[in-house]
């Protein structure tokens, strides 16, 4: 929804201005504000939502969060309500919104929402510091497929195939590691597979010229049933040789990792978990503070002008591809080596759709991915625990949150978001 037109007269001479309003964000706040009023404030079952801090078995103990689902309720609602009519505002008058206006509004609605559901919930409390860290181990495949993305993406090339490389590799690292024992063996099992896809999705997309998207669709859906045939014909033959991997152990830091939130968060963790935020701060350095980023960027933002440099435009593109590959390998390696002992066909369950969804609602930004990523681990984590707990919520409707809260992220909350501009154009050298 937009509409434009403003005219300006400098002294005798008219000029007209487009000014391209979009009503998307604002809509969708008012919305999610009225939800707000009506669920979390006039339908609030008057109780109160306890938050365990400590599980007792830390050194450091925090004191229960305790909160009124009414007093949260409507402060929540006239907090959302009151950005949404200033987002109006803003837009009417042709300005942009300003940045604090979706992290703070999220924030307030994931609040109100938790304690509106905690409260009503037949046990009302939950550990928030396993809450969560169980959101931040469930958001790293998602991490690491949206930093996938993002090094596709920032070199002008579409990637719809996170999906087919996460499975990949978590098909390899089971099948591998299984075979030979080793976590080492299967990580770069999980690697190869993932960057064997991405060098598919290469080669049509930057050689051929083939459309992007429709390469990603048909990989992803080849490498889905191509590891769902062999998931049934050789590992449940013989589960025990080809389907048993080991896992990596959790790492803990004495002391830190007894910090109420943050320690289980931070220290805490198995080695692909510390290697997350490691890939996070190495792929924003290396787009944003090295000479190797500022070239990627200018390939994905003005190829031609990158190329009349000295630039291989198409090389650099071809092995950025890969290098995304690498990175979706380590996340698919995550799904059969962490968070699970075996694997099963289609296991991803489109969560290389979510971590693409990740990548376009944090712009294009490692950093933005990250937190966007974290937004969908948590919503995920939440729909298991809700369903725990026992709430009023509807069971189908909790299975179907994470995928709701992508899709208005995306769609409404994000606002007018810009890829890079030469995102998913093909380069051909005059």
């Amino acid at each position: 929804m937009s509409n434009a037109t403003a005219t300006r007269t400098p002294g005798k001479a008219t000029e007209n201005i487009a000014v391209i309003r979009s009503w998307a964000a604002p809509v969708t706040y008012m919305v999610l504000g009225l939800v707000a009023l009506v669920g979390f404030a006039i339908g609030s079952p008057n109780a109160d939502a306890r938050f365990r801090i400590s599980d007792g078995s830390q050194k450091i103990s925090v004191p229960d969060l305790v909160l009124g689902t009414t007093f949260v309720g409507w402060s929540g609602a006239v907090i959302m309500l009151g950005i949404a009519a200033y987002a109006f505002v803003l837009v009417r008058a042709g300005r942009k919104l300003a940045r604090w206006m979706l992290p703070v509004f999220a924030t307030v609605f994931v609040i109100s929402f938790l304690v509106w559901v905690i409260g009503s919930a037949t046990t009302p409390n939950v550990y928030l510091s396993g809450l969560i860290a169980g959101s931040f181990t469930l958001a790293t495949p998602l991490i690491f497929g949206s930093l996938s993305g993002v090094l596709c993406e920032r070199a002008g090339v579409v990637n719809i195939a996170i999906e087919g490389q996460l499975l990949a590799g978590a098909f390899c690292a089971a099948i591998v590691g299984s075979m030979t024992g080793s976590l080492v063996a299967g990580v770069l099992a999980a690697v190869i597979g993932s960057v064997l896809v991405s060098m598919v999705l290469a080669v049509f997309a930057i050689k051929y010229l083939v459309n992007q998207v429709i390469v990603g669709v048909v990989l992803n859906v080849l490498v889905a049933g191509l590891t769902s045939f062999l998931f049934s014909t050789v590992m449940i033959a013989n589960p025990e040789k080809f389907n048993a991997p080991p896992s990596f152990e959790v790492i803990r830091i004495p002391f830190l990792a007894d910090i109420p939130i943050f320690g289980p968060i931070f220290f805490n963790q198995t080695i692909l978990g510390y290697g997350m935020y490691v890939a996070v701060f190495l792929v924003w350095f290396g787009l944003f503070k090295t000479r190797w980023g500022l070239r990627v960027r200018a390939v994905g933002e003005h190829p031609k002008a990158a190329d009349t440099v000295g630039i291989k435009v198409n090389s650099l593109r071809f092995w950025n591809v890969v290098l995304a590959g690498v990175v979706a390998g380590i996340g698919g390696a995550f799904f059969t080596l962490v968070t699970s002992s075996s694997f099963n066909k289609e296991m991803t369950a489109g969560q290389g759709f979510i971590a693409l969804a990740a990548l376009i609602f944090g712009r294009w930004n490692p950093i933005g991915a990250f937190f966007a990523a974290l937004l969908f681990g948590f919503s995920l984590n939440l729909s298991f625990v809700l369903t725990i707990l026992g709430t009023p919520v509807p069971s189908q409707f909790m299975q179907m949150l994470p995928y709701a809260v992508t899709i208005f992220a995306v769609a409404g909350l994000v606002g007018k978001s810009k890829a890079p501009a030469a995102d998913g154009e093909p380069y051909v050298k005059e």
